[in-house]
């Protein structure tokens, strides 16, 4: 628990009444690696701050798995438009390595906000990793070419790129896994 403690009180400062109220909310999980965290036919009602691992937010068009971003280590992840509007979107999320994480509960979440102003804050101010994470996305959209997109990906997932499957690397930039392998030999 100290890692996400450690986490927030980076943003904000942690009383120890805000600290309690966390410990009793948040629950502890561990994740196969494979496992199904969130289906798209469900609201999102909890996002999870990793512990260890890497989960993966990713959606299906015309029945194949595209990847639309990665958390890992001290990072928050769930369904956004899901977990905010409390409504079914087209996300997934799944675990791409054995991954423990603490989860948090929408209801929770809005207790927190309600009983402690700071945290309000801390959520504004961690939004920011998401952001970055769509931002990235989007920006990968712009890129061109195959070798641009793949640039653009290892820029972004530098800590990571090494623990990603290629082919849902391939996914993510939207070219067949034969042309990821050939842009990584060169």
């Amino acid at each position: 628990m100290n890692d996400l403690l450690d986490t927030i009180s980076s943003y904000i400062p942690l009383s120890e009444s805000l600290k309690k109220a966390l410990q009793e909310r948040t629950d502890i999980h561990t994740f196969k690696k494979g496992s199904l965290i969130h289906s798209a036919d469900q609201i999102c009602r909890e996002s999870y701050f990793i512990r260890s691992g890497i989960l993966r937010l990713y959606f299906l068009k015309d029945g194949k798995e595209v990847s639309e971003f990665f958390c890992s280590e001290k990072e928050w992840i769930n369904s956004p438009r899901s977990f905010m509007m409390q409504e079914v979107d087209e996300y997934y999320i799944d675990a791409i390595e054995d991954t423990e994480a603490y989860s948090l509960d929408v209801k929770d979440l809005l207790y927190l906000f309600d009983h402690f102003p700071e945290m309000e804050r801390y959520a504004r101010l961690d939004m920011g990793s998401t952001f970055r994470h769509m931002l990235a996305r989007l920006a990968s959209l712009r890129v061109s070419t195959a070798r641009e997109k793949y640039e653009h990906f290892s820029a972004n997932y530098t800590h990571i790129q090494h623990r990603i499957p290629l082919g849902m690397i391939a996914s993510y930039l939207g070219i067949a896994r034969e042309t990821l392998s050939r842009l990584r030999r060169e």
